[in-house]
């Protein structure tokens, strides 16, 4: 650890600060005019560094180099305008979170025609031109093209801000953060606004993405590791905030570089590993901004709002013919084991299809009646997961006990978090979660000793009398239709009406005496206890587990699953569980580009029904009710 190390590594996460600055800026501009939660942002970023690599392959490494590099950047910008137009100018009176999942789905589109066009191989580009050498730096080599990085982010920085403050599309952006509404009344085109600003903010992710070239191969899996380091560069500066964004950039980099430095450490006797925290070291910086300042370094603390909540239908109980065609649904899954005892494989895709039911619906949970947006529900799933193997390993604890046991540490896990958590709102919230959840994830995949590290763990079966596959998907059947009604049976009471009051107006919830924080705690406590019960149920099905259980992947999925059945209806988060399980299951098994269909089918199901599948199919239900309703009027009064 010489003085001369530490100056090298602060130089390049100086470097690595300017490309993720791009993105960052790039995606809080698109936030804060749109307020779309641009999950495709990383893809526009990986796009960008192949299309250079392929400019830059037809033009020629010499001089063609550069314009190869803006070129990219323009083409990224065009795309990002083609998307903005075709698809989510479609979209923009549907809920955010649908939003969302739009992106989601472009991001598996993007990235199996990007895997279609150039290859699983990864592809390293040439040096750049006139920067191709080093130079010297307290004895030490320091590449020129990072130099030039160092020099490219402020200059960038400067260029947007003379941008947003000196020119009229400038103002019109600043005013559109603001408030959409009242410049859309001022008589500006706001579709055309919101196709400059996407496009930019594209421009932007291209421009970082290509810029990258000659420091690092371009690959598939560029796409989500930069999109979840954007979000919390983007967090941590502050929503909205461009210089926030670069001071964040600058700060997550900064510290990175100084890990890498420190490697390992002997603490009292004890060898700590900084070099493995730039796993996790963004997600503990934005754990800790969030807790310290709720609005980020740069951004601004919210007033209460007095918006009260759209209106929905209440909750209502299940009607006799409701119970009768759950009671008649339930005898048939019953019997699935039976009528397809020649297809083992059936009876094994619904103990999944199950298991993600209830993890949905433990999501949805908090979402939909607690109106809390948690970006890192998977942390429980795995804590249910690894709870119930280790108990079982370690201690040799019964399967039957440790199904039992295993909710409890996840339930742990979620009163610990959510105790942070429902201190923010909105995005903040929702990225606290993810921090919470990468934060778990990277203890897990680094604990060998414990864990078993990035192998997992392994002979984690169910007790003798389950070894049948049926009996296990009868138990599954029983604990999670179990979990179900108990979560449904929790909204109708005392307490799932305080959760919706809270949702629906904080200020009012809170003028009648009710304590809205504590109710969302302890509803990410019963959330986490039913995802536990999943993640554990999943743990003994597959007589394995990995740090895949507690990825940002499997967060998603399980957004992916309550957006898609729809958040507004109880049946949603089953119906997108099953639907969603079904279509991974069946297109990955038909076709090597099972991305691109499966994100053709969501984007497909989110244009027809951008209320959700189970929501689309109870207006349909609730518009037949009333016009027989309206008729029986009518021929009382004839």
């Amino acid at each position: 650890m010489s003085f001369s190390g530490f100056i090298v590594q602060l130089l390049n996460g100086l470097a690595s600060a300017s490309s993720l600055f791009l993105v960052a800026a790039g995606l809080s501009l698109i936030f804060g005019v749109t307020r779309i939660v641009n999950f495709a942002h990383g893809s526009f970023f990986m796009v960008g560094i192949y299309v250079a690599y392929t400019l830059v392959d037809r033009l020629g490494g010499g001089m063609g180099f550069w314009p190869a590099l803006v070129l990219a950047a323009l083409a990224v910008g065009v795309l990002g305008a083609l998307i903005e137009i075709v698809l989510l100018r479609r979209i923009y009176k549907a809920p955010e979170l649908f939003q969302l999942l739009a992106t989601f789905a472009l991001v598996l589109v993007i990235k199996d025609a990007v895997l279609w066009l150039w290859g699983p191989d990864e592809l390293l580009g040439p040096r750049a031109p006139g920067l191709a050498g080093s130079v010297s730096i307290l004895g030490r080599q320091f590449p020129s093209y990072d130099l030039f990085l160092i020099v490219v982010g402020p200059v960038v920085l400067g260029l947007v801000w003379m941008l947003l403050t000196r020119t009229r599309f400038g103002t019109l952006v600043r005013a559109a953060t603001q408030d959409r509404e009242m410049v859309s009344a001022l008589g500006v085109n706001q579709a055309w606004l919101f196709t400059a600003v996407f496009a930019l903010g594209a421009l932007l992710a291209g421009l970082g993405g290509a810029l990258q070239l000659p420091r690092e191969p371009a690959t598939l899996e560029m796409d989500l590791n930069t999109i979840g380091a954007a979000f919390v560069v983007v967090v941590v500066g502050g929503m909205g905030s461009i210089p926030g964004a670069y001071v964040a950039a600058l700060l997550i980099a900064e510290i990175k570089a100084i890990c890498i430095w420190l490697g390992v450490v002997d603490v009292f006797g004890l060898s700590v590993s900084f070099s493995k925290l730039t796993l996790v070291v963004d997600f503990l910086v934005m754990a800790v901004v969030l807790v310290w300042r709720p609005w980020g370094l740069f951004g601004k603390p919210q007033a209460p709002s007095r918006y009260v909540g759209m209106q929905e239908e209440p909750l209502r109980r299940p009607s006799k013919t409701y119970l009768i065609a759950a009671g008649v649904f339930g005898l048939v899954l019953a019997a699935v084991p039976l009528i397809t005892a020649d297809s083992p494989y059936t009876t094994v895709l619904m103990i999944d299809l199950m298991i993600a039911a209830l993890f949905a619906t433990s999501l949805h949970f908090i979402m939909g009646p607690a109106g809390m947006h948690s970006f890192g529900h998977a942390a429980y799933f795995g804590l249910g997961a690894y709870g119930a193997a280790l108990l079982v390993r370690a201690s040799g604890m019964p399967m039957e006990l440790a199904l039992i046991v295993a909710p409890l540490v996840a339930a742990i896990g979620a009163f610990v978090f959510g105790w942070f958590a429902v201190r923010l709102s909105g995005v903040y919230l929702a990225m606290l979660t993810l921090a919470f959840s990468q934060i778990t994830w990277a203890i897990t995949y680094q604990w060998d000793s414990f864990t078993g590290g990035s192998n997992g763990l392994t002979g984690v079966w169910p007790s003798a009398w389950l070894s049948d596959k049926r009996a296990y998907y009868w138990l599954t059947l029983l604990l999670v239709g179990g979990g179900v009604l108990w979560l449904r049976r929790v909204l109708f009471s005392p307490f799932g009406y305080t959760l919706r009051a809270g949702r629906d107006s904080a200020l009012r919830a809170d003028a009648i005496g009710i304590d809205v924080k504590r109710m969302q705690w302890a509803a990410f406590v019963i959330a986490g206890i039913a995802a536990g019960l999943a993640g554990a149920l999943f743990a003994f099905s597959k007589g394995s587990i990995s740090p895949e259980s507690l990825s940002v992947g499997k967060s998603v999925d399980g957004l992916v699953m309550v957006l898609l059945g729809g958040i507004q209806t109880l049946a949603g988060p089953v119906v997108g569980a099953v639907t969603f399980t079904w279509l991974h299951d069946t297109v990955a098994r038909n076709t090597d580009y099972w991305r691109a269909m499966l994100g053709g089918i969501i984007l497909l199901l989110v244009l027809l029904f951008p209320q959700g599948i189970a929501g689309f199919a109870k207006q349909l239900f609730d518009r037949k009710r009333h016009a027989e309703e309206a008729a029986e009027l009518k021929e009382a009064k004839a």
